[in-house]
Protein backbone atom coordinates (compact mmCIF):
# COMPACT_ATOMS: atom_id res chain seq x y z
CA UNK A 1 0.00 0.00 0.00
CA UNK A 2 1.57 3.59 -0.89
CA UNK A 3 1.68 6.20 1.24
CA UNK A 4 0.10 9.95 0.99
CA UNK A 5 3.85 10.80 1.58
CA UNK A 6 7.63 9.93 2.90
CA UNK A 7 8.00 8.34 6.80
CA UNK A 8 8.68 11.11 9.21
CA UNK A 9 12.56 9.78 9.62
CA UNK A 10 12.74 8.30 13.52
CA UNK A 11 15.27 10.66 15.40
CA UNK A 12 18.55 9.22 16.27
CA UNK A 13 20.89 9.87 18.98
CA UNK A 14 24.66 9.17 18.96
CA UNK A 15 26.58 6.57 21.00
CA UNK A 16 29.91 7.67 22.78
CA UNK A 17 32.69 5.68 21.31
CA UNK A 18 30.51 3.63 19.17
CA UNK A 19 29.07 3.80 15.54
CA UNK A 20 25.59 2.41 16.67
CA UNK A 21 22.86 4.99 16.87
CA UNK A 22 19.89 5.35 19.27
CA UNK A 23 16.67 5.49 17.79
CA UNK A 24 13.99 8.01 19.92
CA UNK A 25 10.57 6.62 20.07
CA UNK A 26 9.38 8.94 23.07
CA UNK A 27 10.80 11.56 25.47
CA UNK A 28 9.39 11.92 29.02
CA UNK A 29 10.68 14.47 31.40
CA UNK A 30 9.83 15.31 35.03
CA UNK A 31 9.46 18.75 36.14
CA UNK A 32 10.20 19.93 39.82
CA UNK A 33 12.69 17.25 40.86
CA UNK A 34 14.91 18.99 42.45
CA UNK A 35 14.05 20.66 46.11
CA UNK A 36 15.91 23.74 45.08
CA UNK A 37 14.58 24.64 42.08
CA UNK A 38 11.27 23.66 43.08
CA UNK A 39 11.34 26.68 45.66
CA UNK A 40 12.83 28.96 42.59
CA UNK A 41 9.99 28.51 40.87
CA UNK A 42 7.62 29.40 43.67
CA UNK A 43 6.44 25.80 44.89
CA UNK A 44 7.21 23.49 48.36
CA UNK A 45 8.63 20.72 47.85
CA UNK A 46 6.83 18.65 50.71
CA UNK A 47 3.82 19.41 49.00
CA UNK A 48 4.72 19.38 45.58
CA UNK A 49 5.86 16.54 43.78
CA UNK A 50 7.67 15.92 40.91
CA UNK A 51 5.22 15.96 37.58
CA UNK A 52 5.37 14.52 34.40
CA UNK A 53 5.24 16.07 30.81
CA UNK A 54 6.47 15.32 27.56
CA UNK A 55 8.33 16.59 24.34
CA UNK A 56 7.97 15.24 20.54
CA UNK A 57 11.06 12.81 19.66
CA UNK A 58 12.22 15.18 16.84
CA UNK A 59 12.73 17.90 19.61
CA UNK A 60 15.74 16.36 19.87
CA UNK A 61 18.95 18.42 18.98
CA UNK A 62 22.83 17.31 18.83
CA UNK A 63 25.59 19.05 20.61
CA UNK A 64 27.12 21.76 18.87
CA UNK A 65 24.03 22.66 17.09
CA UNK A 66 22.96 26.37 16.24
CA UNK A 67 19.46 26.67 17.18
CA UNK A 68 16.99 29.66 16.10
CA UNK A 69 15.72 31.58 19.07
CA UNK A 70 11.68 30.13 19.63
CA UNK A 71 8.99 31.92 18.42
CA UNK A 72 6.14 33.49 20.42
CA UNK A 73 8.10 34.07 23.46
CA UNK A 74 10.23 36.72 25.44
CA UNK A 75 11.51 34.67 28.00
CA UNK A 76 13.53 31.21 27.16
CA UNK A 77 14.93 29.28 29.80
CA UNK A 78 17.57 26.58 30.00
CA UNK A 79 17.45 23.58 32.04
CA UNK A 80 20.08 21.16 32.38
CA UNK A 81 18.88 17.04 33.52
CA UNK A 82 20.03 14.03 33.31
CA UNK A 83 18.65 11.75 30.62
CA UNK A 84 17.95 8.40 30.75
CA UNK A 85 17.91 6.23 27.34
CA UNK A 86 15.83 2.79 27.73
CA UNK A 87 16.78 -0.32 26.04
CA UNK A 88 13.76 -2.42 27.08
CA UNK A 89 10.53 -1.12 29.51
CA UNK A 90 7.29 -2.40 30.67
CA UNK A 91 4.09 -1.12 33.03
CA UNK A 92 4.14 -1.55 36.69
CA UNK A 93 7.96 -1.68 37.09
CA UNK A 94 9.41 -1.81 40.37
CA UNK A 95 12.80 0.23 40.98
CA UNK A 96 15.21 -3.20 40.08
CA UNK A 97 13.00 -3.84 37.06
CA UNK A 98 13.28 -0.05 36.19
CA UNK A 99 17.44 -0.28 36.62
CA UNK A 100 17.01 -3.37 34.05
CA UNK A 101 15.94 -1.44 31.54
CA UNK A 102 18.35 1.43 30.75
CA UNK A 103 20.67 1.43 28.05
CA UNK A 104 22.57 4.02 29.07
CA UNK A 105 22.71 8.25 29.85
CA UNK A 106 23.54 11.73 28.42
CA UNK A 107 23.21 15.56 29.26
CA UNK A 108 20.35 17.24 28.27
CA UNK A 109 18.93 20.96 28.13
CA UNK A 110 14.83 21.32 28.24
CA UNK A 111 14.46 24.86 27.10
CA UNK A 112 11.17 26.18 28.14
CA UNK A 113 9.21 28.97 26.76
CA UNK A 114 9.17 30.07 30.50
CA UNK A 115 6.09 32.95 29.91
CA UNK A 116 4.01 30.46 28.49
CA UNK A 117 4.76 27.96 31.24
CA UNK A 118 3.64 30.47 33.80
CA UNK A 119 0.33 31.34 31.85
CA UNK A 120 -0.66 28.10 30.81
CA UNK A 121 -0.05 27.42 35.36
CA UNK A 122 -2.50 30.24 36.19
CA UNK A 123 -5.07 29.18 34.05
CA UNK A 124 -4.61 25.64 34.74
CA UNK A 125 -3.66 24.54 31.20
CA UNK A 126 -1.47 21.92 29.91
CA UNK A 127 2.39 22.65 29.02
CA UNK A 128 2.88 21.73 25.68
CA UNK A 129 3.77 25.38 24.07
CA UNK A 130 5.94 26.23 26.53
CA UNK A 131 7.93 22.54 26.36
CA UNK A 132 7.10 20.71 23.22
CA UNK A 133 8.46 23.08 20.75
CA UNK A 134 11.17 22.82 18.18
CA UNK A 135 14.96 22.19 19.22
CA UNK A 136 13.67 21.99 22.91
CA UNK A 137 15.76 19.10 23.77
CA UNK A 138 19.62 19.42 22.82
CA UNK A 139 21.26 16.50 23.60
CA UNK A 140 24.76 14.79 24.14
CA UNK A 141 26.20 11.61 22.75
CA UNK A 142 24.57 8.87 24.98
CA UNK A 143 26.78 6.83 27.47
CA UNK A 144 26.05 3.20 27.60
CA UNK A 145 25.79 2.35 31.66
CA UNK A 146 27.86 0.10 32.99
CA UNK A 147 27.44 -0.33 37.13
CA UNK A 148 24.79 1.15 38.42
CA UNK A 149 23.51 4.71 38.24
CA UNK A 150 25.05 8.36 38.10
CA UNK A 151 24.16 8.80 41.90
CA UNK A 152 25.94 11.54 43.34
CA UNK A 153 28.10 13.19 40.22
CA UNK A 154 28.28 16.95 39.65
CA UNK A 155 25.50 18.78 37.58
CA UNK A 156 26.24 22.21 36.03
CA UNK A 157 25.58 24.35 33.31
CA UNK A 158 27.34 28.15 31.80
CA UNK A 159 26.21 30.19 29.83
CA UNK A 160 28.73 32.15 27.85
CA UNK A 161 31.61 31.01 30.14
CA UNK A 162 29.43 31.84 33.07
CA UNK A 163 28.27 29.35 35.94
CA UNK A 164 24.44 29.11 36.37
CA UNK A 165 23.90 26.20 37.29
CA UNK A 166 26.07 23.86 39.74
CA UNK A 167 24.83 20.69 41.47
CA UNK A 168 24.50 17.24 42.30
CA UNK A 169 22.12 14.23 41.04
CA UNK A 170 21.74 13.14 44.55
CA UNK A 171 19.58 16.37 45.68
CA UNK A 172 17.06 14.56 42.95
CA UNK A 173 13.86 14.35 44.81
CA UNK A 174 13.27 10.66 42.80
CA UNK A 175 16.02 8.83 41.83
CA UNK A 176 16.34 7.13 38.74
CA UNK A 177 14.66 3.97 39.53
CA UNK A 178 11.92 5.89 41.47
CA UNK A 179 11.36 8.09 37.88
CA UNK A 180 10.74 5.35 35.98
CA UNK A 181 8.39 3.19 38.49
CA UNK A 182 6.51 6.09 38.92
CA UNK A 183 6.65 6.87 34.86
CA UNK A 184 5.60 2.81 34.21
CA UNK A 185 2.60 3.53 36.45
CA UNK A 186 0.87 5.65 33.54
CA UNK A 187 2.85 4.81 30.52
CA UNK A 188 4.03 1.52 28.78
CA UNK A 189 8.04 2.31 28.47
CA UNK A 190 9.58 0.86 25.48
CA UNK A 191 13.23 0.53 24.02
CA UNK A 192 13.94 3.83 22.57
CA UNK A 193 12.10 6.06 25.20
CA UNK A 194 14.13 8.95 26.67
CA UNK A 195 13.52 10.18 29.95
CA UNK A 196 14.65 14.09 31.40
CA UNK A 197 14.83 13.61 35.06
CA UNK A 198 14.56 17.50 36.12
CA UNK A 199 16.85 20.63 36.60
CA UNK A 200 18.66 21.97 39.63
CA UNK A 201 18.22 25.68 40.58
CA UNK A 202 19.99 28.38 38.69
CA UNK A 203 17.42 28.56 35.96
CA UNK A 204 17.40 32.08 33.86
CA UNK A 205 16.67 33.25 30.28
CA UNK A 206 18.79 33.23 27.71
CA UNK A 207 18.93 35.24 24.14
CA UNK A 208 20.03 34.86 20.47
CA UNK A 209 24.27 34.68 20.74
CA UNK A 210 24.32 33.12 24.10
CA UNK A 211 26.35 30.09 24.06
CA UNK A 212 25.10 27.26 26.87
CA UNK A 213 27.20 24.46 27.89
CA UNK A 214 26.28 21.79 30.34
CA UNK A 215 27.46 18.72 31.47
CA UNK A 216 27.71 15.73 34.11
CA UNK A 217 30.49 14.46 35.43
CA UNK A 218 31.12 10.80 33.90
CA UNK A 219 28.50 11.22 31.53
CA UNK A 220 29.08 14.04 29.02
CA UNK A 221 28.70 17.41 28.00
CA UNK A 222 25.89 18.94 25.45
CA UNK A 223 26.80 22.43 23.79
CA UNK A 224 24.44 24.90 22.08
CA UNK A 225 24.48 28.15 20.45
CA UNK A 226 21.15 30.25 19.98
CA UNK A 227 20.90 32.78 17.04
CA UNK A 228 18.74 34.84 15.13
CA UNK A 229 16.41 33.76 12.27
CA UNK A 230 15.77 30.36 10.81
CA UNK A 231 17.77 27.39 12.35
CA UNK A 232 21.12 26.63 10.73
Amino acid sequence: MALLFDSVVIPEVAVQDSDLRFPVRRIYCVGQNYRDHVKEMGGDPKSSPPVFFSKPADAIMPSGSRIAYPSATGNLHYEVELVVALKSGGSELDAHRALQCIYGYAVGIDFTRRDLQAEAKQKGRPWDTAKGFDASAPLSPIKQADSGEPADERIWLEVNGELRQDAKLSDMIWSVPEILAQLSRYYALRAGDLVFTGTPAGVSSVVAGDRIQGGIEGVGEVTVELVSGAPI
